[in-house]
């Protein structure tokens, strides 16, 4: 057996309404085991994580990293979809809780592996240290909902001058194109996945697109100035999919988690998906897709009626940009401070019992893995 496929998502996001969370769409209620990691800063969470899952990439299961947008070295969970075994961080912000106790759910306490006394030493360092990650969070958040106050303004000079009964035949001929090759089964209720594929993150807007569309050979890709139309292209192409019996997995946007940026329909290893600002992606770079389908939303623009807005556009993008780059600088601070504060719980841990707990917890899932054989 060759090695797994790595696939890399976010599950949560850093974005105009705060914290936004899909950690309910990382694995199905019905799961053969979800592991809840608990624990402080630097105890070891992320790290056992990871190791599990390149564990399982070795041992050829496929594995999906859903990566943390706070610290771009840390996964916030892993899965492992043909044994329906995940692990998840279920701290803050990200709160997990069993949903189905002992039967699909458990939670592991890496903090039964720290020196209680020698941590509460440093009791004054940590809450100080976690006040100050909390106020660089809110201020973060706050800045992204003025940027998403400033796009709306942008996107509304947009909308005047686009030809919304073109942008409707985009969507026409996109979904068409697709169901028109699709088995559609009607004697099945449709699965519909919600995660993100981009991220606001301390290194900045960050992406994993090469990895969850490895393999999509067909990709349908947006692009033009019309941001807020591709979206509403995408989401709509999303919902007709779903609706005709498709399973769909819908990646949404970082800054505004309620519209889309990607939908992907693994059954026609096909994708739909509109060009991100602020991320540097070139499609014709993942060599697996062998077609691409361009359009651009630009050429269903009135100029005319865009040059009128000409200064307001000018304002409102220096504005939106000047706004993201404070908020990704909060978040950068943010996670300087998490780092500070993890030398005080680094010390206090007991790393070989974790280590022991971590071979014990790989072994269990080779035992799930053996029930599917």
């Amino acid at each position: 057996m060759g090695k797994g496929k790595l696939k890399k998502v976010f599950p949560g996001g850093n974005t105009c309404s705060g914290f936004y969370s899909y950690y309910d769409y990382i694995i199905e209620p019905d799961a053969t085991r979800i592991l809840v990691i608990k624990g402080g800063p630097g105890v070891g969470k992320s790290t056992l994580m990871r190791w599990i899952g390149e564990q399982m990439l070795e041992r050829g299961y496929d594995v999906e990293f859903h990566c943390c947008s706070s610290d771009n070295n840390s996964l916030d969970g892993i899965m492992i979809p043909t044994i329906k075994v995940a692990m998840l961080d279920g701290t803050a912000p990200h709160i997990v809780d069993p949903k189905n106790p002992g039967v699909v759910d458990e939670i592991i306490h890496l903090g039964d592996y720290w020196n209680e006394p020698k941590l509460r030493e440093s009791k004054k360092e940590v809450l100080a240290s976690n006040a100050r990650v909390g106020r660089l969070f809110k201020t973060a958040y706050s800045q992204l909902a003025e940027a998403k106050i400033i796009k709306d303004e942008l996107d509304s000079y947009y909308d005047e001058a686009i030809n919304y009964a073109q942008v409707n035949g985009i969507i026409h001929e996109i979904a068409k194109s697709i169901i028109s090759k699709a088995e559609i089964q009607f004697d099945r209720k449709p699965k519909d996945r919600h995660l993100f594929a981009t991220a606001f993150t301390p290194k900045g807007q960050d992406h994993h697109l090469d990895t969850i569309l490895q393999d999509v050979e067909k990709l349908y890709f947006i692009t033009g100035a019309a941001s807020a139309a591709g979206s509403y292209i995408v989401e709509t192409v999303a919902d007709a999919i779903h609706m005709h019996g498709l399973d769909t997995e819908v990646y949404h946007c970082a800054m505004e988690p309620e519209k889309v940026d990607l939908v992907v329909i693994p059954a026609m290893n096909t994708a739909v998906l509109k060009d991100v600002p602020g991320i540097n992606f070139k499609p014709q770079e993942v060599t697996n897709i062998k077609k691409i389908k361009m359009f651009n939303l630009d050429k269903f623009i009135n100029q005319n009626i865009l040059a009128v807005y000409a200064k307001e556009i000018k304002c409102c993008s220096e504005r939106l940009h000047s706004a993201i780059c404070r908020a990704l600088g909060c978040i950068a601070a943010a996670k300087e401070e998490h780092d500070a504060m993890e030398k005080y719980y680094i010390p206090a841990m007991d790393f070989d019992a974790i280590n022991a707990k971590r071979d014990e917890i790989l072994q269990r899932i080779l035992k799930y893995a053996e029930e599917f054989k």
